[in-house]
């Protein structure tokens, strides 16, 4: 089946709130690299999802705030922290877009092992820190458990300016509604939804990071793509196949 549109709002609705997460100062640093690198990374069930014959390797470091579950208030320590992510990007049999996600560190120790068990989610417990200083935010983690220890990132950007009608590209590597995650032997889906992205432009000052490594899929040189959002409010429907 042809991949679904990109659409800057998801197609399907969620009906059900598993849970709910503020995503806020996102960072999205993309690098286009070649499907073949990808695709041994994906579950069964998933490939590679290409633009112009590329797919992208994404790190996206941000702040975690208030996880909440089936529509409680969020929780205000527990449930927020710095989150640092690689992911790939992703299409399954029924022309569902998504993300896999390579690793995620996270500097809050029990989310950690609590998404590594319910979820089976690649967390990882990491120092981390997030800053910001006028238009200038700098993210840093350093890996903890489990290893490799010290893989690490150390990130800074300047944020430009709102872009007021996003290019496709643009599109692609942030309008991701849901996730694909190997299980039994099969592809589940974890589907999302929230708001329009609100998207600046953003240029790197400062960029040392091992995290791609870690997890297989090493990138070199400098970003193809580099977006910042203020963040959007999310709601997490429940897995289906």
């Amino acid at each position: 089946m042809h991949p679904e549109p990109v659409t800057p709002v998801s197609p399907r609705p969620v009906t059900t709130t598993v849970f709910t997460q503020g995503w806020r100062d996102l960072a999205f640093l993309h690098w286009a690299v070649d499907p073949d690198l990808v695709a041994p990374h994906l579950p069964p069930g998933a490939r590679p999802d290409t633009v112009d014959g590329a797919t992208y390797v994404g790190l996206i470091p941000f702040r975690m705030r208030r996880i909440g579950f089936f529509g409680l208030p969020g929780l205000p320590y527990l449930g927020s922290f710095a989150e640092t992510n690689v992911r790939l990007y992703s299409v399954d049999e029924q022309g569902r877009r998504g993300v896999v996600f390579s690793s995620l560190e996270a500097d809050r120790l029990l989310p950690v092992l609590a998404a590594r068990w319910v979820a089976r989610l690649p967390y990882v417990f990491a120092s981390m820190q997030v800053a910001r200083a006028g238009d200038v935010l700098t993210y840093t983690s350093r890996r903890r458990w489990p290893g490799p220890r010290g893989a690490s990132s150390a990130l800074a950007i300047r944020v430009g300016e709102r872009i007021a009608d996003p290019a496709p590209l643009d599109r692609f590597l942030t309008a991701r509604w849901g996730l694909h995650r190997g299980f039994l032997g099969r592809t589940a889906y974890w589907p999302n939804e929230h708001p329009e992205w609100p998207l600046h432009r953003a240029e790197v000052l400062q960029l040392d990071e091992s995290l791609t490594a870690a997890a297989g899929v090493p990138v070199t040189g400098a970003p193809d793509s580099v977006l910042y959002s203020p963040g959007v409010d999310v709601r997490f429907g429940p897995w289906t196949r």
